[in-house]
């Protein structure tokens, strides 16, 4: 008489290794239209506003940061390389351009962690989640200049919920007057504007867990830390990823506003972005050209940053 061998029991780790490894799915059946030119009537619109909005302005951009315009549009002069060469070679613009970089790692740094962190809290919630998740969605849908103005309120001098705060520890703040209390301020307040977008991604991408894999971590590893930081993040991966070209863009860009309410006319030499100066030398001081050279730069800043979170970080990042 033979007995056949039984099999031992796969571990939980194999379980969760066999689970990442497991090959992809059949690729779905691309859509067919009977007329060849269907679907360039669908992305048609959407061309026709990035190419009105973007790709033109670009153009004209480019164009003017060659010629010396004349503020009130009697004409131009070539001046080639000259506006580029101006920029550059300014102490002011490389002081903007260092606080710049400074401010857009800090709000990056800052958002993607707290959204993060409360992503993770959020989710271990049983009771009473909605309301918790809505609390915390529901800053997103303020505009940022209305965030720039609740930031200002918020650090007034006189009436300041945070600069009252700040003086039973013996720091007055001085925001508006102050250099490095102002660019503290700036801070916080896009990265409190920012925190519900990374936390609505974040929250998505833990919920995407399936429970096997939960199960199969919580069994090979007690501690909270390790099932985090070995399984949970990794797949979290390509979501953070996506979030961090999104921050970097957001602090490049998308705090003008919260800039412009917080520093316009206030009296002292207060930090600005690159973003913000373009704004000022263009509209305020009539420099078209400047303005124009100085967005050209930011575009090819912005672009080379880009490219090298694909070719570095991506890689990184496994799919599926």
């Amino acid at each position: 008489m033979t007995t056949t061998p039984v099999a031992p029991a796969a571990s939980p780790l194999a379980r969760l290794r066999r689970w990442g490894t497991r090959p992809p799915a059949p690729p779905a059946k691309a859509a067919q239209f009977a007329n060849p030119l269907a679907p360039w009537l669908f992305v048609a619109p959407q061309l026709l506003i990035v190419a009105i909005f973007f790709y033109w302005p670009s153009v004209q951009a480019v164009t003017s940061s060659f010629y010396l315009e004349d503020p009130f549009g009697f004409g131009s002069s070539f001046v080639g390389l000259d506006n580029y060469r101006d920029a550059l070679a300014s102490s002011e613009y490389r002081h903007i351009a260092g606080f710049t970089a400074l401010f857009a790692a800090s709000v990056t740094a800052l958002s993607l962690g707290l959204g993060l962190l409360l992503a993770v809290k959020a989710d271990a919630v049983m009771r009473g989640a909605g309301g918790y998740k809505t609390a915390l969605i529901s800053v997103y849908a303020i505009a940022p200049p209305v965030v720039g103005l609740i930031g200002m309120m918020m650090f007034d001098m006189h009436i300041g919920p945070f600069t009252r705060a700040a003086a039973l520890f013996g720091w007055e703040m001085r925001v508006g007057i102050d250099y490095r209390d102002t660019a503290l301020a700036l801070i916080l307040v896009a990265v409190w504007k920012q925190i519900p977008y990374n936390f609505i991604f974040f929250l998505s991408g833990l919920q995407a867990v399936p429970a096997s894999v939960r199960e199969a971590a919580l069994i090979d590893a007690r501690s909270g830390w390790r099932r985090f930081r070995d399984v949970t993040l990794p797949l979290l991966a390509p979501t953070g990823f996506f979030l961090l070209v999104i921050n970097i863009t957001y602090a490049l860009f998308d705090t003008f506003g919260i800039i412009d309410v917080m520093v316009k006319d206030k009296p002292a030499n207060n930090p600005i972005t690159l973003v913000y100066k373009v704004y000022l030398d263009g509209f305020k001081g009539n420099d078209i050209g400047g303005s124009s050279a100085q967005s050209v730069i930011l575009m090819v800043v912005v672009a080379t940053l880009t490219v090298a979170q694909f070719r570095l970080i991506e890689r990184r990042v496994h799919y599926g």
